[in-house]
């Protein structure tokens, strides 16, 4: 046997490893060692593949064996790294254009079947007369029992201007219903909301940065302006996991000047290292604005954000984002699927990079948490006011982050709700516009005795889980024995109480149940209109852009600001 770099070859899988990898120009001149750890390993695997395809006592699937194997190896590197088939280009695809052809609906999955959860108004689903809350029974004849969410969403997507055929079962109805509708090109708006909020400040929701969301908001800031008098912006990109960089940077040229940096990426790659600046003349430089932001704003949504702080462009309202500065490229594999593949870090205007630095201190929804002061350094503004990196953006005000009751949680995560308003909407054929409803208490005790009355709903209190754990250690240590009485007297205090736990968090029930309700007669932009008229971080938002003393003060940095709370969780 030959050698290569002193040491002996391996096996003939290895010829076959090696012929490929210097095809595909994995083998680099003057790296030896690595290129033989390249084809050692490469032939360890598809040794090991062959012998479980071989040898395993019952018949093993190549195709999962293989996208487990990616998996994991791709979830050692970081979150954003990831394996696309074939099977989910069409899910892909959605997320970056927002284009699809389907029926335009949500569905959700619930024990043995999947229901719909929103059609989108005005699209096919809508108009042939499908519904929140139904349950899909079948798809052209073939029984929905069992299926996965994804089998069944696969099978109501297909060309546009094709037959569907779908039957479910609405809650009020003895009989099966048999809808017929005719599938079309989805391009969901990513603006899913604008107007005014008063007489001179104008808000408009984006909800991702897919392609063209750029002129969406343009077309939406412009109509503001000259139909409606907006003097005042408020862009609110909450809950926005972004999306496209280039979309980000067409986005921030809306209100900063041409010539703009608005991001920088910087990569392994040297040529692929590119400062991303504003191209073209923006809409408006000078409009007071206020940017929304919280944990689940993301990637571009911190660009943004990012970009207009840094220029001291805008005030930043609401919590810290989620802290991913991280840039995937995405690159070809065979057989039509795709490798989503991290390239580089990206920075905005001041030097920070956004990428959260330390993994270990992530909220439980993978957002940015403590920030350990070893870990942090300092950066300046146009203005020179001081900012922090670390991981995310820190606001300019903090508004306090609210946080569901066990309660809540369990009413959500169990769909309790979702079930109450099929009925709910089954004996009402209509409710008050968004700006005049209310959860009265009628609807509210009617909720009530709905969810008392469910044998199937259960959960527990924070206090009976740390009840729970306090528990454990004292039986641990010896302590439980000697006061069981005390801790018994403790845990029958504890016990939940459905009715009261209802009473006692009805504001944030109140809140999700009339979303709820709202979507299914005024769709998604009525439950918005509703929500906006109790929203904590737009009333804050209002309060600093109507106060030209405070806004100004916050850009000038004669006014305290919270962007330097660097510790925020």
């Amino acid at each position: 046997m030959k050698k290569i770099s002193g040491r002996k070859w391996i096996g003939w899988t290895g010829a076959v490893a090696i012929g490929l990898i210097i095809s595909l120009g994995f083998v680099t001149a003057g790296n030896e060692e690595r290129n033989f750890s390249i084809v050692k390993n490469l032939d360890i695997f598809y040794s090991l593949f062959r012998e479980l395809n071989t040898y395993y006592v019952e018949e093993t699937n190549p195709e999962e064996l293989v996208e487990t194997g990616i998996g994991a190896m791709l979830e050692s590197l970081d979150p954003y790294t990831t394996y696309i088939p074939e099977s989910e280009m069409d899910d892909f695809n959605f997320m970056t254009t927002g284009e699809y052809a389907g029926v335009g609906a949500l569905i959700t999955g619930r024990e043995d079947y999947v229901y719909i959860s929103e059609p989108y108004k005005g699209f096919p689903a809508d108009k042939a007369g499908l519904k929140a809350g139904d349950k899909i029974l079948s798809i052209d004849g073939v029984d929905m029992k069992g299926k996965r969410t994804e089998d069944v969403s696969n099978k109501l997507k297909g060309p546009a201007n094709t037959d569907v055929t779908v039957t479910v079962e609405r809650y009020g109805q003895d009989d099966p219903l048999e809808i017929n509708i005719v599938r079309k090109a989805i391009q969901i708006d990513p603006v899913s909301y604008y107007g005014m909020v008063d007489d001179k400040t104008g808000i408009i929701i984006l909800d991702n940065f897919t392609q063209d969301c750029s002129r969406n908001v343009e077309k939406a800031l412009k109509d503001l302006k000259e139909e409606h008098g907006a003097e005042k912006i408020i862009l609110d990109l909450r809950g926005n996991p972004g999306g496209l960089l280039d979309e980000a940077v067409k986005l921030a040229n809306l209100f900063l000047p041409r010539g703009s940096e608005v991001v920088s990426t910087k990569g392994k790659i040297e040529q692929w290292d590119k400062i991303y600046r504003t191209s073209k003349a923006a809409v408006d430089t000078v409009i007071p604005l206020v940017v929304m932001i919280n944990r689940g704003s993301a990637s571009a949504s911190e660009i943004v954000a990012g970009a207009i702080q840094d220029h001291d462009r805008g005030v930043i309202v609401g919590n810290r984002s989620f802290g991913k500065g991280l840039v995937q490229t995405t690159r070809s594999l065979p057989y039509n699927a795709k490798l989503k593949v991290t390239t580089a870090k990206y920075y905005i205007p001041s030097g920070r990079c956004i990428q959260a630095l330390d993994y270990s201190h992530r909220n439980e929804d993978g957002s940015v948490g403590y920030v350990p002061d070893s870990l942090i350094t300092e950066f300046t503004t146009q203005n020179g006011r001081t900012v922090y990196d670390g991981g995310g953006i820190s606001p300019d005000v903090v508004v306090p982050y609210d946080k569901y009751s066990n309660m809540t949680f369990a009413l959500v995560a169990q769909q309790t709700i979702f079930d109450y308003v099929n009925r709910f909407v089954a004996e009402h054929s209509s409710v008050p516009a968004p700006e005049a409803f209310s959860v009265t208490d009628g609807i509210y005790g009617d909720f009530t005795d709905y969810v008392t009355a469910l044998d199937s709903f259960r959960y527990t209190s924070e206090s009976r889980e740390r009840f729970k754990t306090l528990k454990e250690a004292a039986e641990k240590e010896g302590y439980y024995e000697a006061n069981a009485d005390a801790f018994e007297t403790l845990e029958k205090k504890l016990d939940v109480s459905v009715s009261e736990d209802l009473e006692n968090f009805r504001d944030e029930v109140d809140d999700l149940l009339a979303d709820e309700i709202l979507k299914r007669y005024y769709y998604r932009k009525g439950a918005v209109k509703y929500a906006l008229q109790d929203d904590k971080v737009l009333e804050k938002a209002l309060e600093v852009i109507g106060s030209d003393s405070e806004y100004q003060g916050i850009l000038n940095g004669t006014v305290l600001s919270h962007a330097g709370d660097r510790r925020q969780r």
